[in-house]
């Protein structure tokens, strides 16, 4: 069963009332024009990478070990300019999440959905791959204006944000599935829906194959890609996504779905999952969610860690 959160009284409480006070100088912040979010978010970002030493950190050492050839200035550069799209990603949650239609709408691009109206055609669901790009919030209310879809993910520990993420993320889109609910997960899949996962961060060495992810020859990468595909009567999509330039908004790219797929090689499949994102990154590099410890899990328990 899906839980929808609702509003209740509680929130009201005073121990949430900075909470509120955060949020509802946040949305007088979004009427300003859009072109003005995005540069108060570059300095945002500045902001971050001086403040979270820890994150600048990691998205320097996951830089290093996947483009080792990259010059040293370069991957530096890279890493700042990735902190400026990060801070933009924090005016973004709220732009997809609050937004009216009239002026969203325009900053959303699509293309591909014949590939996905082939599938539903054939009575199918579909299993659309994303990755962790920063403007995944603008990507997801983009996808839901050209096709409605089901998401796969992670709730908010706070409940009042919670609710805010739910009936954000579904403001264009059908309903969120948490991401322990396997289950209801592969029946959205049998009932036709277009069902949004994420398969590319580290999840741990329980059901995961470590294969190629640029440089880095052994990544812990989950199999729960070949659960879903193979459990539901689904065809698999993957989508490239990012943000255009001269604040012209976002752009969603559905490619054809994989053929053959699960193949019965779980390492074949993952490392064909790996392939595709990393054309997606390498289009784009410095928007994508590099702050994460991306390759925390060793294939041996006792080998060092790369951090």
């Amino acid at each position: 069963m899906v839980h929808v959160p609702r509003f209740t009284i509680g929130f009201l409480h005073p121990k949430h009332w900075p909470l509120w006070f955060a949020l509802g100088l946040m949305w007088l912040l979004l009427w300003l024009p859009y072109p003005v979010l995005m540069k108060l978010g570059e300095g945002v970002g500045w902001l971050l990478m001086k403040t979270m030493k820890s994150r600048v950190k990691v998205t320097r050492r996951n830089l290093e070990l996947c483009f080792p050839d990259m010059p040293k200035d370069e991957r530096e550069a890279l890493v700042k300019q990735n902190f400026k799209e990060t801070g933009k990603a924090a005016f973004e949650t709220f732009i997809g999440w609050w937004w009216p239609d009239w002026r969203a709408r325009p900053l959303c691009h699509f293309t591909g959905k014949e590939h996905i109206q082939a599938i539903l055609d054939q009575g199918k669901g579909v299993l659309l791959l994303s990755g962790h790009f920063l403007s995944l919030e603008m990507i997801a209310r983009t996808f839901g204006f050209h096709c409605p879809a089901v998401g796969f993910y992670r709730p908010n520990d706070n409940e009042i944000m919670e609710y805010f993420q739910y009936h954000g993320r579904v403001r264009s889109n059908r309903y969120l599935i948490g991401k322990r609910d396997v289950r209801t997960m592969i029946n959205a899949l049998n009932e036709k829906e277009v069902c949004f996962y994420l398969p590319d961060q580290d999840y741990g060495r329980n059901k995961a194959e470590f294969v190629p992810f640029f440089a880095v020859k052994e990544t812990a990468t989950t199999t729960g890609t070949l659960l879903f595909a193979g459990s539901a009567n689904c065809e698999t999509v993957p989508i490239h996504c990012y943000r255009l330039p001269g604040y012209q908004g976002y752009r969603v790219d559905a490619l054809p779905a994989f053929e053959n797929f699960p193949s019965g090689d779980a390492k074949a499949d993952v490392t064909r999952v790996n392939q595709w994102l990393e054309q997606g990154i390498l289009a784009h590099p410095e928007q994508y969610m590099w702050l994460h410890r991306r390759f925390k899990t060793r294939p041996n328990p006792d080998d060092p860690s790369l951090y």
